[in-house]
């Protein structure tokens, strides 16, 4: 039995909950397409085989629809918690107060992914419980917040009139801006929001066809029944990195070679420089070579790519890398070496996760890109920061840094994209994405190349950009 000290508000919920603990899951019938599109999009975020934390478990159903690894759920009610011992033994049920530390302190380990589903309306102080959640946190973990639109209350309360949905007590109906305000309070950065369902009942299809297109547009989404908040803890923002790979793709750019070599600052102790060359024609390979052995006091490595595009050259570079933090620098050097340390600096402050350079914020050296480059760019940031959640203002930049660790996740999820991407800009950019890393923009001034020509087709490519649209749109939105 639980003997924690409640207030009057929560004695009614521990209440409510135990009267409607044997036919929770009845309830949940009632609303079945509005619960089944909830678990397919957390199903999204949190990939099966996690190690998951459920705050507020109820009676277990949604932790075993994640189909964890590790499952671990948590409730004050001792009625939803024996029902989920029963329905699923192969998950822990601990009955316990969130908001007390004695009860959390049943709970061994750190979590992939924290969930509070709904749960934040129930609590008597968001903020200092939140807190409380960082014991479980890694710097991987995410903590997933889902709950109701404020804008449908409402239609909730009649919901609850028609008994269509459970009766609740006292809920705290934050707006999402409230609960990014606590989560800020508590020390999580708030990576991405996103929001489904502007029908929650499935009226022979429709519902699931306004949901998976209209629902995902621009301002219409806002008016969504549900809202996804996904943070990360900053007290758990690693910055014990001692090593960097620079991997620099390069096709006939011998005349960029050294000045590469010599204006690469040394920004941490251990400094990897990669030359992956792939099938030039103007000697790049052998000047890499011939530059190399005369700087042999530095760390390079030269690598000849197998097949061809600048994805191909640069998965083979980070395949062979030995750095904690990798860098992504094009050989044209039209973003200045000299400002790899800012890249550097901001994963190892724990600033980001994702790295991202942007030529569009400063002023340009003349014929640094051309005017239809140039809106390209522009259009495709917009349309990528509604895609991902994100706010991108070059998508194209080819400058970008990681860490080795998440490329690996990355790589690893791989097949739920496919190989779609010969550039590897959007690959990088939609697993991160995926991973809900967080993502930060690194303003560079954009220089005009001295040496070769662009390796960029326009309109080939740009035909190709809109293909990564779509298909990011179905991956990413229509789900």
């Amino acid at each position: 039995m639980l003997k924690v000290n409640f207030s009057s508000r929560k004695k009614r919920i521990l209440d409510s909950s135990d009267i409607n603990a044997n036919n929770r899951l009845d309830w949940k019938e009632k609303s079945k397409y509005f619960h089944q599109e909830d678990v397919k999009y957390l199903s999204f975020i949190i990939p099966k085989k996690s190690e998951v934390l459920e705050i507020g478990c109820g009676v277990g159903d949604l932790l075993s629809s994640l189909e964890p690894a590790r499952g671990v759920g948590i409730d004050i009610s001792e009625s939803m918690i024996n029902n989920a011992k029963k329905n699923f033994p192969q998950f822990e049920f601990v009955v316990g107060d969130v908001e007390n530390l004695e009860s959390l302190d049943k709970i061994n380990g750190t979590f992939d992914y924290i969930l509070l589903s709904d749960t934040i309306g129930y609590l008597d102080d968001c903020q200092s419980t939140l807190n409380l959640l960082h014991k479980f946190c890694k710097r991987e973990t995410r903590i997933i917040i889902s709950y109701y639109s404020y804008s449908w209350q409402p239609i909730l309360r009649l919901a609850e009139i028609l008994k269509l949905k459970i009766p609740q007590i006292e809920l705290n109906f934050l707006p999402a801006d409230d609960i990014k305000n606590l989560m800020t309070l508590a020390d999580f950065d708030v990576v991405q929001e996103e929001w489904k369902q502007l029908l929650p009942i499935s009226l022979f299809g429709i519902g699931s066809l306004i949901n998976k297109y209209l629902a995902t547009l621009p301002i219409i989404r806002r008016l969504c029944l549900r809202n996804y908040i996904v943070g990360r803890s900053l007290k758990k923002a690693n910055n014990q990195y001692e090593s960097c790979s620079v991997i620099i793709p390069c096709k006939n750019e011998k005349g960029n070679i050294e000045s590469a070599i010599l204006r690469i600052p040394d920004f941490c102790e251990n400094l990897e420089i990669i030359f992956i060359e792939g099938h030039s024609q103007d000697g790049t390979y052998e000047e890499i070579k011939k530059i190399s052995s005369k700087y042999n006091h530095k760390n390079i490595k030269i690598l000849q790519q197998d097949g061809y595009g600048k994805a191909d050259a640069v998965y083979k570079a980070f395949d062979h890398s030995n750095g904690d933090i990798l860098i992504i620098l094009d050989a044209d050097l039209t973003v200045p070496p000299e400002q790899l340390s800012k890249f550097w600096n901001a994963i190892t402050s724990g600033k980001g996760e994702y790295i991202n350079g942007s030529r569009l914020v400063y002023p340009m050296e003349k014929d640094a890109m051309r005017f239809l480059n140039l809106i390209a760019n522009q259009l495709f940031s917009k349309i990528f920061s509604w895609l991902l959640n994100q706010r991108y203002t070059d998508t194209l930049c080819g400058t970008k840094a990681l860490l080795r660790s998440d490329y690996k996740r990355i790589k690893s999820n791989r097949l739920y994209f496919g190989d779609f991407d010969p550039f590897g800009d959007f690959d990088l950019i939609f697993g991160s994405s995926k991973l809900n890393l967080k993502m930060v923009e690194i303003p560079i001034e954009y220089k005009a190349r001295i040496y070769g020509k662009t390796q960029i087709a326009r309109f080939r490519h740009g035909l190709q950009l809109l293909r990564m649209v779509l298909y990011g749109y179905r991956k990413l939105k229509a789900l």
